[in-house]
């Protein structure tokens, strides 16, 4: 009697920063899902089924997030980066493509800087341009998802109501897989991944990006959506999606929509004669940082 065929597969790399969960859907070209902070791999666990179809999606635990271990420094985007480059090595994975949400994004970007010959194509999702400016702005922002534990347990329902004004209300399973699925598993350093990515010099990194790139955000998310034209200008040849009728949690909000638009993405990627320079000639498909909104 042969076993039923398992469609969601875990596993666990080695890295320099101790062991980084994956789950992975799927055969074919590699891509690699990451994260929000203080989300997992859990994020596009409806994702993942949908670009599986054609791909071999693999969504990562960022070290120090989910199932990974946590590395006992600094949190930063050349750490998770580097984390995110050892697992490719481990796995056997010359080259891939990858896709990041929010702080996820910057990773990706960073990964893809400090490695252009192994990313064959990227895809940034609400990835905030992080720059001077942005930094002296958020310095003096209240925390994103900061709660200081409370006897009473009062600090998860703080962190719930830290998050409630950017996801539906209609879907409060979306607020509660954030809250109880991943952020409070790393309650004591929740915030720590939004401050990595405000102190990361993005505007002396995203030069050495080399991969065709999309940028897309939600239409309703206020932190990113201002910054699309700035990510579309410093990475000339970047094809530009909003998505409606989604914000911060556009990932597991709108999965549909948003493995659409990767998944086009990916196949424009596939018929590109040369897509490691696709991206700083010109754009895969469309005019230059065309606007495209994408539906379901």
């Amino acid at each position: 009697m042969s076993r039923p065929k398992t469609l969601v597969r875990r596993g666990f790399a080695d890295t320099r920063h101790g062991q980084v969960h994956y789950a992975e859907h799927g055969s074919g070209d590699p891509v690699l899902l990451l994260h929000q902070t203080p989300r997992s791999w859990d994020e596009y666990r409806d994702v993942l089924p949908l670009l599986g179809e054609g791909f071999r999606a693999i969504a990562v635990d960022t070290p120090g997030f989910g199932e990974s271990a946590r590395p006992a420094g600094p949190f930063s985007i050349d750490l998770f980066a580097t984390g995110v480059l050892d697992l490719c090595d481990d796995l056997g994975l010359d080259r891939v493509a990858l896709v990041g949400h929010h702080t996820g994004a910057v990773i990706a970007l960073e990964a893809a800087a400090a490695a252009p010959d192994r990313v064959q194509g990227l895809v940034l999702s609400g990835m905030p341009f992080v720059d001077a400016e942005r930094r002296r702005l958020v310095a003096r922002r209240a925390p994103i998802d900061h709660v200081v534990p409370a006897p009473d347990g009062s600090h998860v329902l703080q962190l719930w109501n830290n998050r409630s004004r950017y996801y539906p209300a209609d879907r409060p399973d979306l607020l509660d897989r954030l809250v109880r699925d991943d952020g409070l598993g790393v309650l004591d350093r929740v915030e720590e991944g939004h401050l990595a990515v405000n102190r990361y010099r993005m505007e002396e990194r995203i030069g050495l990006v080399r991969s065709p790139t999309l940028a897309l955000c939600g239409e309703l998310d206020e932190f990113s959506l201002p910054d699309l034209p700035k990510i579309a200008a410093a990475l000339p040849g970047a094809r530009t999606a909003v998505l409606p009728g989604t914000g911060v949690p556009a990932v597991d909000h709108r999965p549909e929509q948003f493995a659409a638009a990767v998944r086009t993405f990916l196949r424009d990627l596939r018929r590109s004669p040369d897509p490691t320079a696709a991206a700083h000639t010109r754009p895969l498909t469309g005019p230059l940082t065309e606007r495209t909104t994408v539906t379901p």
